[in-house]
């Protein structure tokens, strides 16, 4: 049975889960929360742990459990973030996340159960924001999903006002179009990216520490996230050129910028 939007503004839960490929919006007895969370996840036990502790959180959480669901899905209700598996069947969560930021740019949050790389970077490149490795703790991934909805409501805001194009060698970044240019040619970034390179740029040739980037990039108060900046500042140096950034040791990464 399918979850219908009441006339109170009230998501109901119908009386049977959801299964892969339904569609359902459960409110936890929430009445005046506007976040959606749409997370893909084909395992059940996961699905419904994360489905549990986001509605607890105050979130509206659909949950489908392949990827041709999850793109009907994000397109018939937009959600606000996507909590999303790399492993699915249909087609899988790289496939979902480049389908969907697509249409409309959204957060994403992947989950994967693979220590690949390629595949974080593959997952990075295709629009996703972070990424959190099973088994992983809810009370993180709770987390993540506020940090990333706060990232997003910053760039809206930041979206109106914007300084100058900042220009550094042949690289120019235009805040108010969002846009990166190399040579005179788009370079496409993910919003984390150009976020991340906005607020590296915001202090050319000072090193910040990877603590710093997750807490002011990220909105994340711990420290567990690291290889995540790591993860990030590799994909703007395949984008942008090696010698762009570079890396302090043990300590963190600064914008490298002609005198």
């Amino acid at each position: 049975m399918v979850n219908k939007l009441l006339g109170t503004g009230r998501w109901a839960t119908g009386a049977h889960r959801p299964g892969p490929g339904l569609l359902g919006w459960g409110d936890g007895g929430v009445e005046t929360v506007e976040r959606r969370v749409l997370v893909v996840e084909d395992e059940r036990a996961i699905a419904d742990a994360v489905a549990a502790r986001l509605r607890a959180e105050g979130f509206l959480v659909q949950v489908v459990g392949d990827g041709p669901s999850a793109v009907a899905a994000a397109r018939q209700t937009p959600p606000d973030v996507i909590v999303l598996d790399v492993m699915l069947p249909g087609f899988d969560g790289l496939e979902v996340c480049r389908r969907i930021q697509a249409e409309r740019p959204v957060p994403v949050l992947m989950l994967t159960a693979r220590g690949d790389e390629t595949d974080l970077l593959v997952g990075l490149a295709v629009g996703a924001d972070d990424y959190m490795a099973k088994p992983f703790s809810m009370r993180e991934l709770a987390a993540r999903v506020h940090a990333l909805l706060r990232r997003a409501e910053k760039a809206q805001v930041a979206a109106r006002p914007q300084p100058p194009t900042l220009r550094f060698g042949d690289v120019e970044i235009n805040q108010a179009e969002r846009r990166v240019l190399r040579g005179g040619a788009e370079v496409h970034l993910t919003p984390t990216e150009f976020d991340l390179l906005v607020h590296l740029a915001g202090r050319p040739r000072t090193v910040l520490p990877r603590e710093r980037l997750l807490a002011e990039v990220w909105g994340w108060a711990d420290t567990s996230g690291t290889r995540t900046v790591d993860s990030h500042i590799k994909g703007l140096r395949r984008k942008l050129g090696a010698d762009l950034i570079r890396t302090v040791h043990g300590v963190g990464y600064a914008l490298e910028v002609d005198k």
